[in-house]
C-alpha cells in the first residue's frame, strides 16, 4: 500500500512540475502572440519614413520605421493634380496618409511632419480624413528622390476639392518627408 502512495504522490508531483513548466512558457510566449497584433514587422530596406508620437503599433522603442516596401504594403493609389511647384497635371502614386495613420495607429488630432532639410509644419488629422491625401513615392512613373522632393512627398488633390486651393494647405504639401510626430 505505500507502494501505491509513494507511486501516486511522485504521479503528482510529476503533473505539478509539468503544469509548473507549461505555465512559465505560456506566460513567456503569451505576451507576444498578444503583441503581434500591436507591432509592425521591423523594415528590411532603408528607413524613409519614422512616426513617432501618440501611436500605439510600433516596430522600435517608441517609433515605427517604414521601408519603401513597408510604405507600399499599405496599398498604392494613383492621384493626378496640378501643383504650385511643377507644371501642368502630375501623375503621383502613393499610399493614402488615412492608412498609414490607421498602420501605426495613431491616436491624435495632428501630425507634425518634417522634412529632411527640417522645415516642419503641424497639419490637422482631419486633412486626412476628409481627403485622400497621399504620401507620395512615385511622379509621372518615376521615383522620387531627394532631388525632386522625394522620397516621400505629402500631395493633396488640389483640382477635386476647391477647399485645398489656398495658400494655407499649399503649405502642408511637405517633400522631402522624414518624420511624422502624431500629437
Amino acid at each position: 500500500m505505500m507502494d501505491l502512495v509513494n507511486a501516486h504522490a511522485g504521479r503528482a508531483a510529476l503533473l505539478r512540475r509539468t503544469l509548473l513548466i507549461a505555465a512559465v512558457v505560456l506566460a513567456a510566449l503569451l505576451p507576444r502572440a498578444v503583441g503581434a497584433d500591436d507591432s509592425l514587422p521591423a523594415p528590411s530596406g532603408p528607413v524613409i519614413l519614422t512616426v513617432t508620437g501618440s501611436i500605439t503599433r510600433t516596430n522600435a522603442p517608441g517609433r515605427a520605421e517604414f521601408d519603401q516596401k513597408m510604405v507600399e504594403a499599405l496599398g498604392v493609389e494613383h492621384l493626378s493634380t496640378t501643383t504650385n511647384w511643377t507644371d501642368g497635371k502630375q501623375a503621383f502614386d502613393g499610399v493614402r496618409m488615412s492608412k498609414l495613420l490607421a498602420a501605426v495607429g495613431a491616436k491624435g488630432s495632428s501630425v507634425a511632419a518634417v522634412a529632411l532639410d527640417d522645415y516642419a509644419i503641424t497639419i490637422p488629422i482631419s486633412d486626412f480624413t476628409e481627403f485622400p491625401v497621399i504620401l507620395a513615392l512615385r511622379m509621372n512613373g518615376q521615383a522620387l528622390t531627394p532631388r525632386d522632393r522625394g522620397p516621400l512627398w505629402i500631395v493633396y488633390p488640389r483640382d477635386d476639392y476647391r477647399a485645398l486651393q489656398n495658400p494655407n494647405i499649399d503649405l502642408r504639401w511637405v517633400w522631402q518627408l522624414k518624420t511624422l510626430t502624431v500629437k
